[in-house]
């Protein structure tokens, strides 16, 4: 019986030894690891920026914006937004706030978009009779197609919420160029 239970030993170390040897165990807790990592490194960072100085006006935009592509057919992600907007002597306005983002990709040269933005917008104006000054939050969703030329797309979009005189947009149309850079890490 004594020398059953010293075999059943060896056997068990052995086997013990055997298996801690064995890289295949090693590597799927490193390959867990690198499935861990790899959300940041298939982020794509983009956005944004809009100048337009006159000599009366002035409108200048910042919308940096990040995804995460799930697959070759869908991503989805976060914006945020800044713009500044004079009119000497008239009107001013900062606008701020964020979104979010989600992009189909049904063909590899088109994309439909989908964009929820929610911005505080802080306006005032000047006329004869003195200042006036609001401050509301604007909501918009734009729904959108693109032509898709690899990180670049052009298309338009549409703001399914827009109503006349109540919005920050003064229509409910707007063409877009959009930019979206691999992380490379």
């Amino acid at each position: 019986m004594k020398k059953n239970s010293i075999i059943n030993l060896k056997v068990l170390i052995i086997i013990v030894f055997l298996f801690s040897l064995k890289p295949e165990i090693y590597g799927q807790k490193i390959q867990d690891l690198k499935s861990k990592n790899d959300f940041f490194t298939r982020v794509q960072f983009g956005g944004g920026l809009g100048l337009m100085i006159g000599n009366r006006n002035a409108d200048i935009m910042v919308s940096p914006s990040a995804i995460y592509p799930f697959n070759e057919y869908v991503s989805v992600g976060l914006g945020a937004q800044y713009s500044y907007i004079k009119q000497k002597d008239f009107y001013k306005a900062n606008l701020y706030g964020g979104s979010i983002i989600a992009l189909f990709h049904p063909l590899k040269e088109v994309q439909i978009s989908t964009e929820l933005e929610q911005l505080r917008v802080n306006q005032t104006f000047h006329d004869a009779l003195g200042n006036a000054t609001a401050d509301f939050w604007n909501s918009a969703l734009f729904v959108g197609v693109g032509y898709r030329n690899e990180n670049i797309t052009m298309g338009i979009r549409y703001n399914v919420l827009h109503k006349d005189q109540e919005n920050v947009y003064t229509d409910g149309l707007m063409p877009f160029i959009r930019v979206f850079f691999n992380h490379k890490g």
